[in-house]
């Protein structure tokens, strides 16, 4: 199967690595009412930090960063609706975690005080929290670039990642975002991002990025990206120097794609959707009968 579905992913760095104090049992970010009321991602993730619970649901498409940076921050999420979450969506996530996150809160906490949780239901949390905490370590962005390396069967050392050339095409797409910074984390100058996505490194100077920037941008080490320039990258194509080639959109734009052809086995060529609407098996069948592997995040 060629099809298969994918998760964003956070940055290992992100998740939290001590247990926070709670001074409050429900976050005060609501999403739809309460959307981007920190400026600073600290101050974003402390109100996450010192809450028991923060709710979280479906926007435009199930996967959200949001469920990500809840959860990286030692909150449990209170997911809104979790059960009619698709089959084949948010598969890399446990969501009967969620589940149960849901009737702790329900049952223990919604018409609770802070002062009046006792003992056993907050160990009960603790124990609830370390679990879903451990099942978003497997989604870390490196983890994520190493299920799709296990989807493939092949041995990797060079990887091209390529965005579309377009203006837009360059503007924060989460999932292509995170997943390259997974393949950058692992492979190092050994993968080539071109055209460059700018907001991933340090050295970016962009602050009106989608969602503030927070949680994605910023993190990398501008060593770790190499110049190349058309003529090369193409010379390099023509002799295979890459071991696959990922497109982090195909619907965002496929530089080079009949060029690539000439050289490269289909299997060679992975393709990835991030955006928010569900696909029905004709918005993809070409791609798969010709052979391509297809990451889907809304299936």
């Amino acid at each position: 199967m060629s099809l298969h579905p994918i998760n964003f992913s956070i940055p290992n760095e992100k998740i939290i690595k001590h247990k926070p104090i709670k001074t409050q049992i429900l976050s005060k970010i609501i999403p739809g009412k309460t959307p981007y009321i920190f400026n600073k991602e600290n101050e974003y993730y402390n109100e996450y930090q010192k809450s028991y619970f923060a709710i979280t649901k479906k926007k435009s498409g199930w996967d959200c960063l949001r469920h990500y940076e809840i959860i990286a921050n030692g909150c449990m999420p209170y997911f809104e609706n979790i059960e009619k979450c698709p089959e084949k969506t948010m598969t890399l996530f446990n969501k009967n975690l969620f589940i149960k996150a849901n009737k702790l809160y329900d049952n223990h906490f919604k018409n609770n005080t802070i002062n009046s949780i006792n003992n056993n239901i907050k160990t009960e949390y603790d124990n609830l929290m370390n679990e879903i905490l451990e099942n978003l370590k497997t989604l870390s962005t490196q983890n994520i670039c190493n299920y799709i390396l296990t989807k493939l069967n092949k041995n990797v050392e060079k990887v091209l990642f390529l965005s579309g050339l377009e203006p837009r095409a360059i503007r924060p797409d989460y999932l292509r975002c995170l997943t390259l910074h997974g393949f950058k984390e692992k492979f190092g100058n050994n993968c080539v991002d071109y055209p460059k996505i700018p907001h991933l490194y340090k050295s970016n100077t962009n602050k009106n990025l989608y969602g503030r920037g927070f949680t994605y941008s910023g993190l990398l080490d501008d060593s770790m990206y190499t110049n190349k320039s058309e003529k090369q990258l193409l010379e390099e194509i023509k002799n295979k120097y890459y071991d696959i080639i990922v497109y982090g959109s195909y619907t965002r734009g496929i530089p080079f794609y009949d060029y690539i052809l000439k050289y490269y086995n289909p299997d060679d060529i992975i393709l990835m959707r991030g955006e928010d609407r569900q696909l029905t098996e004709n918005n993809y069948k070409d791609y798969i009968d010709k052979g391509h592997t297809l990451f889907i995040r809304e299936l």
